[in-house]
């Protein structure tokens, strides 16, 4: 997940800050500091990450485009220039275009706001921007949210208490907020120090650049290795109470799959895995992917599976690969469940054939659905207006179709309900009304008395009560004294 530094060079930052007595500091001298430590620290655990940097006052600069190479961000931190006002929003219109030119708009990226609280001046102020919101053409929207999954890190070189005292704090949780929630602002504890900033760093980095160390185990064997990016929680939308659930630090291969068996599967995320140390257990899980083209099924934790495979990144590198299923017990439904799968030799004939001519995929489903049913889309507007055709052709002939005019009529009364859209079912009320005015001298006697019953009852539904307006109700034909 690449990262983009966003320093704040405005000239509020070069505020001074007394150390113990000694020579004054910058509050930009303690950024630049808590930067150092955390790019030392990506470079010795976060090698992989990709990092940008950028400095802003009133304007942005791309001061290192994304890299690898941390000298060279260490070295731009510390040839920084003093400018003049904090934008804020223009800063994150400068990350906005930065990253979706490299990355695009489906990689999701952190972004680490560094900054004093000074939440600017005038126009192009941070309290402006928030105040101006909803009075914004398309043309100068604000930039969050980022049309890219963001992560959004605001660490501010003052402490709690200083913020608290105008509405810094207020502007940048509402800030967070836009982003999405998803992040974490982090204010120094205590004086403003080196070891304060150290502190409030060292719990970005806990939070956010800790690597995820796991032991990998197949049967007797187990390999210490490093799954890069670190895997995010999943929450389970389906459950009555959603509870983030994390990937265990205990990975269990429970077994293997041919690659034609288990395909290109959906998957949340994709991971390396690199060793530790040098492991014959890993040489061998490697070996054997290659040499049987095969997928090893890992369990993550209780019902949460993912899958490990060889990917080449050229003719002479390849890498070890998990990813990541949907938690679940069946996330891929034409193996089944994961638990009901086992070795071929207890099965009581080969299921792949003699010859490797068949596959037991995909599982047929013990119950055989029905595919005939008409289902109800409304996406265009040209679906609905043919359904609302439908019914009023069918009313058109009356008493003859009858039973086709009532089980059309009950299919689009369900799917309206089901979509709360009550306005539909009062429209098609007036419609049949109009067609009972419409009923040429010739007709049938029992057409006008149908159309009438049937829109009294759609407007009864219309009304939303549940006497009238109940999901698994049909209305049904009236009961008249005359034949066709």
């Amino acid at each position: 997940m690449p990262t983009v530094v966003l320093m704040d060079v405005s000239l509020s930052m070069t505020r001074p800050v007394s150390l113990d007595g000694s020579e004054e500091f910058q509050r930009k001298n303690l950024a630049v500091h808590g930067l150092n430590m955390l790019f030392e620290h990506m470079a010795s655990n976060y090698r992989l990450e990709f990092t940008a940097l950028m400095a802003f006052s009133s304007l942005w600069e791309l001061l290192v485009p994304f890299t690898r190479d941390y000298n060279a961000l260490q070295e731009a931190l510390s040839s920084l220039e003093d400018y003049d006002k904090t934008c804020i929003e223009a800063a994150l219109n400068g990350v906005n275009n930065v990253v979706q030119q490299e990355w695009g708009s489906g990689c999701p990226c952190q972004v680490v706001l560094v900054t004093d609280g000074s939440l600017g001046i005038g126009k192009g102020s941070l309290r402006h921007s928030l105040q101006t919101l909803k009075h914004r053409g398309e043309d100068k929207k604000f930039p969050l949210p980022f049309p890219f999954p963001t992560k959004l890190y605001i660490l501010c070189i003052a402490n709690s208490e200083e913020l608290q005292m105008t509405d810094a704090m207020d502007n940048l949780e509402h800030l967070l907020c836009l982003s999405g929630g998803d992040g974490q602002i982090f204010t120094m504890e205590g004086p403003l120090c080196m070891k304060s900033v150290q502190t409030m760093f060292g719990r970005l980095i806990d939070h956010a650049y800790s690597p995820f160390h796991a032991v990998l185990h197949c049967g007797n064997l187990s390999s210490d290795v490093q799954v890069f990016p670190r895997p995010e929680p999943m929450v389970v939308d389906e459950e009555v109470e959603p509870m983030p659930r994390a990937v265990s630090t205990d990975l269990e291969i429970v077994g293997f799959i041919e690659i034609a068996d288990i395909s290109s599967p959906p998957v949340i995320s994709r991971h390396l895995v690199l060793p530790i140390a040098v492991n014959k257990g890993l040489f061998l899980f490697y070996t054997s992917m290659a040499k049987w083209s095969l997928y090893f099924c890992v369990c993550l934790r209780p019902e949460w599976y993912g899958m490990l495979y060889s990917q080449a990144d050229s003719k002479k590198k390849s890498n070890l690969m998990m990813s990541l299923f949907e938690p679940g017990s069946e996330p891929l439904p034409w193996l089944g469940k994961i638990t009901y799968l086992g070795p071929v030799s207890e099965a009581a004939e080969n299921p792949y054939g003699e010859d490797d001519s068949k596959s037991p995929f995909p599982v047929q489903p013990p119950a055989k659905r029905s595919y005939a049913q008409n289902v109800t889309v409304w996406i265009k507007a040209s679906g609905l207006q043919a359904d609302v055709q439908k019914i009023l052709r069918n009313a058109r002939k009356l008493p003859d179709k009858t039973q086709t005019f009532y089980k059309e009529l009950n299919r689009m009364r369900k799917a309206a309900l089901a979509f709360g859209f009550l306005e539909l079912l009062k429209g098609v009320a007036d419609l049949l009304e109009r067609e009972c005015t419409l009923l040429p001298d010739s007709a049938h006697p029992d057409a006008a008395f149908q159309l009438s019953h049937a829109a009294q009852q759609l407007k009864l539904a219309s009304t939303g009560d549940s006497q009238y307006a109940d999901f698994d109700h049909n209305i049904a034909p009236m009961h008249t004294d005359f034949s066709s």
